[in-house]
């Protein structure tokens, strides 16, 4: 009975259920998803029937991604901001458009999802960060849960300059006092020159740039093993994913 940790699929469908099959899930296992399921590969409504299915079979914890908050606004109400367009949303809403869905199924696993889980063991799940230093329900601009970069980038400056160098490690550390391990998605790790999943004082990223040119990685949160697909151009290889656009933009 294990805890996975999932990074972001980008409806990357054949990357995820390869992946599921070489890290032998069963439906004893727990499978927590750090969001970011759409926007990118050419199977984003594909992979949200998989996901509604897969629910039913096994325990799932699905955390909300950004890229999940603006397919879930265009199902509410048809409306296709710019940003969304540009970074993945026009390959999801050619997706919708070629397959058969119910709209009120989709439009449910989106309300469903939740911005953060904590654990019995006071680990933090979620898909980009917070800025409260006294931890996630205390966190004022909710959006950051879906679009902070500060947290992994505090963590990647400590371990790199060591603890001791920061000019206010109180200030800038306190957030991960707050929970045992935490565990995010949002920033590829392959912006960081990083091919697997990476740890930064007790966080740890698990978002390997499926959307991009790497592969889709589950992470064994107790033994931290870890499952890689193949890289995702691999698997799309007529299709260009969100590979001609700028990372800082996801």
């Amino acid at each position: 009975m294990r805890t996975l940790a999932i990074g972001d699929i980008h409806g990357g469908l054949k990357a995820l259920t390869q992946v599921l099959k070489r890290a032998n899930v069963t439906s004893d296992d727990t499978l927590i998803f750090l969001g970011d399921y759409v926007d990118g590969w050419s199977e984003s409504a594909e992979l949200i029937a998989f996901l509604i299915d897969l629910r039913t079979r096994q325990q799932c914890i699905f955390i909300r991604g950004n890229h999940d908050v603006w397919c879930h606004e265009w199902l509410l109400d048809g409306h296709i901001p710019e940003v969304w367009y540009i970074h993945g949303g026009k390959e999801t809403l050619e997706s919708y458009a070629r397959v058969d869905y119910d709209k009120e199924q989709h439009v449910q696993f989106y309300n469903n999802l939740e911005n953060y889980y904590i654990d019995s063991q006071n680990r933090l799940f979620l898909h980009a960060g917070f800025t409260a230093i006294d931890g996630v329900e205390k966190e004022v601009f909710y959006k950051n849960f879906f679009f902070d970069r500060t947290l992994i980038e505090t963590a990647l400056l400590a371990e790199k300059l060591s603890i001791e160098n920061l000019s206010n490690p109180k200030y800038a550390l306190e957030r991960f006092d707050q929970y045992t391990e935490i565990y995010i998605g949002h920033t590829p790790t392959i912006k960081f020159n990083r091919t697997t999943p990476t740890k930064a004082l007790n966080l740890w990223n698990v978002d390997t740039g499926a959307a991009f040119t790497g592969k889709l990685s589950i992470l064994d949160i107790d033994t931290k093993e870890f499952w890689q697909s193949d890289p995702l151009p691999e698997l799309y290889p007529t299709e260009k994913g969100r590979n001609q656009k700028p990372l800082r933009s996801k």
